[in-house]
């Protein structure tokens, strides 16, 4: 009898210790993605209001500055803010070759390119966001093995659907599903999705500083949802 109950009463503290502990791991999350924040705006402070790049193409593949991560690493007391703690396999995207293991990522719409093929020609400077509060800046992202198609350093708005009425509130890709796993036939460019790992929600970073979750529903809305200005700059960044 007293197994009994003991196997019922863990039947019922079991999915709410499950909750509580998934809480937490959000919580920590929308702390990571804070300290994120405050390590962008020093950097943009520093350098002459101009945000880092996602990817810098004007930097060698062998140089860790090519990513987001290592432009910002000096801003930060510890490599852990960068990726996401409900990441199966957390990480620190230290350079371009492990760029894949990042499970927090940046736009896409600070992509750098001299050449104009797989970024922009200029750097994004803080006034080219006109709505900084429905801006976002970092989110969740699907993380893995660079060589398995994923870039979870980055996410790309122009991956999903577009918005005929305002080009800025055209969506990236965003799933509770691991997107780059079912749509392993694209090539990396084409993917560089959202994941809504927290029950179901994305933890977004927006660029006035405050994070937010939402789910995919309200993203992929638009303006019948979240309304967020994604595409705030027009140009389509490659892999």
């Amino acid at each position: 009898m007293v197994i009994a109950i003991i196997a019922v009463l863990a039947a019922l503290l079991l999915p709410a210790l499950s909750r509580a502990k998934d809480k937490a791991r959000q919580v920590n999350c929308l702390s990571n993605s804070r300290q994120l924040a405050v390590s962008v705006l020093m950097y943009v402070d520093d350098h002459a209001e101009t945000f880092p790049p996602s990817a810098d193409y004007a930097v060698p593949a062998t140089v860790p500055e090519r990513i987001w991560t290592a432009k910002v690493l000096p801003y930060v007391q510890s490599t852990d803010v960068f990726s996401c703690p409900s990441a199966p396999s957390r990480a620190f995207p230290s350079n371009w070759a492990e760029r894949g293991v990042g499970s927090i990522g940046f736009t896409t719409m600070t992509a750098l390119d001299p050449a104009g093929v797989e970024g922009f020609t200029t750097a994004t400077l803080a006034s080219a966001i006109a709505s900084p509060a429905l801006t976002p800046l970092f989110g969740d992202s699907a993380s893995g093995p660079t060589a398995e198609k994923y870039r979870g350093f980055t996410f790309d708005p122009n991956n999903g659907l577009p918005n005929a009425t305002d080009p800025r509130l055209g969506t990236p890709l965003v799933s509770d599903r691991d997107l780059v796993k079912e749509l392993a036939a694209l090539p990396p460019s084409a993917l560089k999705p959202l994941l809504a790992r927290h029950s179901r929600m994305v933890m977004l970073l927006l660029a006035d500083g405050h994070a937010a979750a939402y789910t995919p529903e309200s993203i992929l809305a638009q303006e019948s949802g979240a309304a967020l200005h994604w595409r705030f700059r027009q140009a389509t960044p490659g892999p």
